[in-house]
């Protein structure tokens, strides 16, 4: 019950990228064990302490998945990436309001809520559980109070980890290791279903062939403010491009002051137009999408479109396993990447494609 090293170790036998050892240095041993005693003492307090189990089973048919600790559309989808390893089973997802859009026309989930009351009456054989936070503990709690479950983080708590690959072999763990280590770096990855009624909105408009750039970001750090000196050598390489704008209502402002500057070029401008899975369904049109360390470029690894990613602070192997996927990184800030940079990158993956992006 006191195991104090679950909380920096894997559930699973094998290693993946991970900076445990930046977190152990960073946090103290008290804050964490703290953290990891109070969590022990309201699974008791729930009574779920001894509803814990440690596998998947093949009379698990019916099952509740919670995922309410991950805050952002990126580390929602990576956390549910694994999900396609339970197409055999009937799955039900609760997730917050903000990311359950993503879900609604998923090839796995069965059913997305976000009410905790339309699961009060559902039946399951099991409950997945994202963390073993409170939030997360309380719903399960208050939905499925004498339901067994297992853990996906369980009291893992703290350390980056490459979220993709540690869904995926903790589901593996999960479900006896039917599949080796190989096995499972090699099908992992971010999953997104796009609607056939997006597909046909997004039709009406796309060009044949585009690049996508996606502007704009919620965090300084990585959101890139040179837009417009790359745009500028994209347009000298090649005037008839066709470029679509890309973000989500932060972005409105840094679109409008791209348009100006180069009000004589062909721009589409999506930016906060789309939903999205409709945006992540142009950039899986586009020949090549360049974009940040956000929930776009998450969106880009599900859809395995081409794409140049901007990174900051975590390397880019703590958040890709889509080979079409070229990275860009800063310790600190996407801003540090000069744009010779990226546009040399950007040379070398169009010269795979026509005329169109190649210029003249």
């Amino acid at each position: 019950m006191f195991d104090f090293s679950k909380t920096i170790s894997f559930p699973f036998k094998y290693q993946i990228p991970n900076y445990v050892d930046k977190h152990i240095q960073e946090v103290s041993v008290l804050h964490r064990m703290i953290k990891f005693f109070r969590r022990n003492l309201f699974l008791f307090i729930k009574r779920q302490k001894n509803l814990e189990i440690f596998a998947i089973l093949p009379n698990h048919k019916n099952i509740l998945w919670i995922n309410i600790s991950a805050p952002s559309l990126g580390d929602s989808l990576m956390d549910l990436s694994s999900r396609v390893m339970l197409a055999d089973k009937n799955v039900d997802l609760y997730t917050s309001k903000k990311n359950a859009h993503l879900y609604f026309d998923d090839e796995i989930f069965r059913n997305v809520f976000t009410n905790k009351l339309e699961l009060i009456n559902n039946i399951y054989d099991l409950v997945i559980l994202d963390s073993y936070s409170t939030r997360s503990v309380k719903i399960k709690a208050k939905v499925a109070p004498h339901n067994l479950f297992v853990g996906i983080y369980g009291f893992f708590n703290g350390p980056e980890v490459n979220r993709i690959l540690y869904s995926y072999h903790q589901l593996n763990n999960l479900l006896g290791y039917e599949k080796s280590e190989t096995e499972i770096n090699n099908i992992a990855k971010n999953i997104l279903s796009i609607s056939d009624i997006d597909k046909s909105v997004v039709t009406d408009f796309l060009p044949k062939e585009f690049i996508a750039i996606c502007i704009g970001g919620e965090w300084q750090y990585k959101t890139y403010q040179k837009w417009g000196d790359l745009i500028e050598k994209i347009f000298k390489k090649n005037q008839k491009i066709n470029i679509v704008l890309l973000g989500s209502s932060n972005a409105q402002r840094q679109s409008q002051d791209l348009i100006v500057r180069f009000n004589n070029y062909k721009f589409i401008d999506l930016v906060s137009k789309l939903t999205f899975n409709q945006t992540a369904e142009v950039i899986k049109r586009s020949k090549i999408s360049i974009c940040c360390d956000g929930g776009l470029m998450h969106a880009a690894n599900a859809v395995n479109a081409n794409i140049i990613a901007l990174i900051a602070r975590l390397k880019p192997e703590m958040l890709l396993v889509n080979d079409n996927a070229v990275a860009l990184f800063d310790k600190n800030n996407v801003n540090n990447i000069e744009v010779e940079s990226v546009f040399n990158i950007y040379c070398e993956m169009s010269s795979l494609f026509d005329n169109n992006l190649q210029g003249e």
